[in-house]
């Protein structure tokens, strides 16, 4: 009801990663479709409307579910042709991160995705949110559940991107890699918009080019954090490699002093 796209996390799912349902959904919505449920389909007895499956489309007998582990379904929202392009809304982080310094982890790189795979390059508005660490921090004690009132919550949106000025190159060199590829394996030629063979989700130029995107996705967020009167980051906030010097440790509070939690 919330058109939220259900996520797995790789830390905790086998079904999680950068290949999975979601990335193929949120694709499609930047692009042009409808698209049918051609990858990633639920079972038969999930394709229509009950009341244990209210997930679909109870006025139609197209199978519009897709399923995101073999057993769950969900409505396939790029099914229908209204949500041809989209506003595909992204937390990159990927964590709930509660910093005193206001700084940001590394983005993750499904995002690169949504910027190099779409037929057209898509919009792209950075925002920059403040203060819901104050409504509910991690830190919280009892009540817990209850957020606390009276704080003030600022949300500053950035210009919208000239995306073919910025990414155009890189969206370039993503065709001329994705045909090299299909070149040497015609079999991925036939896959649906929104998949991606083995080979193109890891070879390893099509992995630097995801990282160089993703940087220059958190680049933009932080000139619009920067418009809001913050100091610099030490470039190190934004590598992975910073982050695994926390080690095993996942969540609760960090020896930077910020606060994380598994969304």
């Amino acid at each position: 009801m919330g058109q939220v796209l259900p996520t797995h996390r790789s830390a905790h799912s086998i079904f999680g990663g950068l290949a999975q349902p979601a990335m193929t959904e949120a694709v499609r919505l930047l692009s042009k479709g409808p698209f049918p449920v051609d990858h990633h389909r639920a079972l038969p007895e999930m394709q229509r409307w009950s009341l244990q499956n209210v997930c679909v489309d109870p006025f139609s007998d197209l199978e519009v579910a897709y399923t995101t582990n073999g057993h769950d379904a969900h409505l396939a929202p790029s099914a229908y042709s209204c949500n041809s392009h989209s506003w595909v809304h992204i937390f990159p982080e990927g964590k709930i991160h509660q910093s005193p310094r206001k700084t940001m982890r590394y983005f993750k790189w499904g995002i690169a995705r949504l910027i190099l795979e779409p037929k057209e390059c898509p919009d792209v508005v950075p925002m920059w949110i403040e203060g819901l660490d104050d409504v509910m921090h991690e830190s919280r004690e009892f009540p817990r559940f209850l957020p606390r009132p009276g704080k003030r919550i600022s949300v500053t949106f950035g210009s919208k991107v000239e995306s073919d000025a910025v990414f155009g190159d890189m969206r370039s060199r993503w065709q001329k890699l994705k045909a090299r590829i299909e070149k040497s394996d015609p079999s991925s030629r036939d896959l649906p918009v929104g998949v991606l063979s083995d080979e193109l989700l890891n070879d390893k130029e099509a992995v630097e080019l995801r990282k160089e995107v993703t940087l220059k996705i958190r680049n933009l967020v932080l000139d619009v954090r920067r418009s809001r009167g913050l100091p610099d980051e030490d470039p190190k906030e934004g590598l992975v490699e910073t982050w695994l010097e926390e080690g095993a440790k996942r969540e609760g509070h960090m020896k930077d002093d910020s606060w994380v939690r598994d969304i």
